[in-house]
Formats: structure tokens, C-alpha cells, sequence
């Protein structure tokens, strides 16, 4: 189950790294500690991943799922920032995320960042799974 996780990040940061080419080429450094923080750190989850796959440790598991749990919502910010610019909305509430979902899904955003936020939380709740299911099975 841990490869399969392996698999989803793959595809994942595939999609990732061309929002990340397209950043460098075109976002001239705005919102870089978002962006830099999110991609190091998303990349930084494959470290205790491939430990916990290679060792069946389920500590690196967890370890793993915390990066996920405390630097996803960097990506989930940039999402939002960038439909509040789509929709020319300037005043932030709560339901901004929920909006930015929508935006997302009417196609507003582009496919790429369509898909990188729909197929997310493959990614987040696979691990999530595994990591239950390891803590279970140990």
C-alpha cells in the first residue's frame, strides 16, 4: 500500500513541477515563501515515506503524513489566492476555499491546477490509510 501512495505522489508532483516551471517563468517571485515552502516540503515527504516503505516502520509513516498535514494548506492557500484574482474578489471570509473549489472545478483556474487540487487528496487520505492500517496490522 505504500507504493501505491509512492505512485499517487509521483503523479502528483509531476503535475507540480509544471506549476512550479510555470511560477518561475511567470509569478516573478510573488508569493515565493508559499510556493518554495509547499514544493520543498511536499518533496520532503517522500523522505520518511520511502523510509517507512523500505524499513515498515511505521513511525516514518506518520512522520510522512505530518509533513502532508501541516504543509498542504500552503498549496491550498496559493489555490485560493489565485481564484481571488480570477474572481476579482477582494474581501477574504472564511468560505474562501470552498470558492476557490469552485472556481477550480468550472475550469477558471486552468487543468493543471484543477487537477493538482482534485487529485490532492488522494494523495493526503492514501497516506492517511496507509498509516492507520500500519498502526493496526502492527
Amino acid at each position: 500500500m505504500g507504493y501505491a501512495v509512492i505512485l499517487a505522489w509521483v503523479i502528483q508532483a509531476a503535475v507540480g513541477a509544471s506549476l512550479l516551471v510555470s511560477w518561475v517563468r511567470h509569478a516573478r517571485g510573488r508569493d515565493a515563501g508559499l510556493v518554495l515552502t509547499h514544493a520543498i516540503m511536499m518533496v520532503g515527504f517522500l523522505v520518511p515515506w520511502t523510509a517507512f516503505v523500505a524499513t515498515g516502520a511505521v513511525v516514518w509513516a506518520w512522520a510522512g503524513f505530518a509533513i502532508l498535514l501541516v504543509f498542504i494548506g500552503f498549496g491550498d492557500a496559493m489555490m485560493v489566492r489565485r481564484a481571488r484574482v480570477v474572481t476579482g474578489e477582494s474581501e477574504p471570509g472564511a468560505r474562501d476555499y470552498w470558492r476557490a473549489v469552485r472556481v477550480a472545478l468550472k475550469g477558471r483556474l486552468g487543468w493543471r491546477v484543477t487537477f493538482h487540487a482534485l487529485f490532492a487528496p488522494v494523495v493526503f487520505f492514501g497516506s492517511l490509510a496507509v498509516c492507520i492500517v500500519a498502526t493496526i496490522a502492527e
